[in-house]
């Protein structure tokens, strides 16, 4: 067992009890960083003994995770990245002390793959099937990637910003993708909105404390692969800030278990397009203000950084450390020395941090006989295009400026994407019958109509999609409707979307009993002209829309 004894405020020192994915305010005096505390005195002892039976991943620590169950080794194995000496980058700089700590070995690539394994362990631990984040690219693949594994829904907000690959790559996944044409700022605004109208949990970043957890495996990985002792820098490109926030973390509890000696300075490094913690760093500000974000790295994109670069300005002022921005031309530099000389290709946002370290080395900051680690992540996509056609996400239009949405527009987007979000499968081997009611029912609602061949395509569509209602045809070759209905009802993941039956034929008193209870309405083909069959098909999934949001949260 791994719950969090108790979370303490960081400004008061006020205890409270730990609830999952309950906003974490101070119950005393209202402040927003509270800090998990665990029974470290035995963790302690499992250290000194070597962990022994631990595999090298993230859960090799998840006595300090905020988990209430053991987590098998191989859930999701994020994390046990490897640590690597540069052999010829940094000694060009005149440094022969940088490691690299490659989490490109994690499942989707990146340092955020620790966040979603922790997260959504603890999604699942809470019995929660869906879940909406909003993200400017690697969370979002992370998330996707471990929800896939989970059997989780979810629902991915990316800015129309983002690259491509990544909005394809999530939607390889699985990820339900709505691709938004403002900034960042107003997809975080619109994903919350969107969460709250459907009751679903809304991962926060920074502000969940399994997310924030997370990433202080990676200190945890420094110290034991450097033999147990800690660098003097550790270097993170950042955006929203939430990966350096969660990295201290482990590096304050191995100093107060008193594992190493001190704890490194940290050195954030921004785009220079969008660098709002460096400039309140430059002018001695605690506080950032929000900017516009200019620059081509666009996953670096947070314009408001909000309270988390207070919580990253306290961590240098305590400990030591800089902000720093460079080019988006400097970062590519960077790029092309790291793979021509390591033979590492890494994302433009990793890049970011090693023009950091050049531009650090340069000025003097880091002295060359300091120890050094950077945060590496990121890959190239080079197949998902391949895989996937081109509807494979919903857009919403939003505005390109700072300020959040208007209300009035982000109601009419919400009302909008209520629709493009709704979710039709079709099953009927007829092709006709089927374009016929997809195209009718295009045009009465923005809907999303999915359309299966037959039976046992329509099972895989629907465990696959998980649409918002069924129409399927009763006689198919292969299973028919009434098989697939039982199929369906059978499953957890489907057994609550509602399904309407289509029938060419008569049926009898028996097949009647059959499908009693299981589905929302039977019609026989001819009954109804087509028209008013698609009317009363939207009537009833606004009445099932209808009740599923004005029900209990999820």
């Amino acid at each position: 067992m791994s719950m969090p004894a108790f979370l303490e405020c960081v400004s008061c020192g006020h205890q409270q009890a730990y609830i999952p994915f309950e906003p974490t305010l101070c119950g005393h005096c209202g402040a927003q960083w509270l800090e998990p505390r665990y029974d470290y005195a035995a963790f302690k002892r499992e250290i000194l003994r070597g962990l022994p039976g631990r595999s090298f991943n993230l859960w090799r620590y998840q006595d300090i995770l905020p988990l209430a169950l053991p987590v098998e080794a191989d859930f999701y194995p994020a994390g046990g990245t490897p640590l690597w000496l540069s052999h010829r980058y940094a000694p060009a700089l005149g440094h022969s002390l940088v490691y690299l700590k490659d989490e490109r070995y994690g499942p989707t690539s990146s340092f955020k793959d620790r966040q979603a394994a922790v997260g959504v362990a603890a999604m699942l631990q809470c019995g929660i099937r869906e879940a909406v984040i909003a993200s400017t690219g690697n969370a979002a693949v992370a998330y996707a990637a471990a929800c896939a594994r989970a059997g989780i829904k979810l629902w991915v907000f990316m800015t129309s910003l983002v690259p491509q690959e990544k909005l394809r790559e999530a939607a390889l996944f699985g990820a339900e993708v709505i691709r938004v044409s403002g900034n960042y700022d107003q997809t975080k605004q619109i994903a919350a909105q969107f969460a709250q109208r459907r009751h679903l949990l809304l991962d926060r970043g920074a502000g969940s404390i399994p997310a924030r957890e997370s990433m202080k495996t990676i200190a945890y990985e420094i110290v034991e692969q450097l033999g147990w002792r800690a660098p003097d820098w550790y270097i993170q490109a950042v955006s929203g800030g939430l990966g350096p926030l969660g990295v201290y973390q482990g590096f304050k509890e191995m100093f107060e278990m008193g594992l190493i000696s001190h704890i490194p300075k940290l050195a954030v490094i921004q785009a220079e397009g969008c660098a709002p913690m460096v400039q309140a760093f430059r002018a001695g500000k605690d506080v950032a203000e929000p900017v516009i974000p200019d620059t081509r790295i666009i996953i670096l994109s947070t314009g408001d950084p909000g309270k988390t670069y207070t919580f990253l300005w306290n961590l240098t002022q305590k400990y030591g450390g800089v902000m720093e921005s460079v080019s988006d031309v400097e970062a590519f530099n960077a790029m092309r020395a790291l793979a021509k000389s390591e033979g590492m290709a890494v994302e433009p946002a990793t890049a970011v941090a090693f023009a950091g370290l050049e531009k650090l080395i340069n000025k003097g900051t880091i002295l060359s006989d300091e120890l050094v680690v950077v945060n590496c992540t990121g890959h190239t996509f080079p197949v998902e295009k391949h895989i996937l056609e081109d509807q494979f996400a919903v857009d919403v239009h939003l505005s390109e400026t700072q300020a959040p949405a208007p209300r009035e527009g982000l109601q009419a987007a919400l009302e909008n994407l209520d629709e493009k979000t709704t979710t039709v499968l079709l099953i009927d081997d007829n092709p006709d019958d089927a374009l016929l009611i997809r195209r009718l029912l295009e045009a009465k609602k923005a809907y999303r109509v999915l359309h299966a061949k037959d039976g046992w395509e329509g099972l895989a569509m629907a465990r696959h999609s998980l649409p918002d209602l069924i129409v399927s045809d009763l006689t198919m070759p292969g299973i028919d409707g009434f098989g697939l209905v039982e199929e369906l009802k059978m499953d957890p993941r489907t057994k609550k979307i509602p399904i309407v039956v289509v029938s060419a034929k008569d049926i009898t008193e028996e097949e009647r009993l059959r499908l009693n209870g299981h589905i929302e309405a039977l019609y026989q083909k001819g009954s109804l002209p087509p028209r008013k069959f698609v009317e009363q098909v939207v009537q009833v999934i606004e009445e099932d829309k209808h009740v599923v949001r004005g029900g209990p949260e999820k």
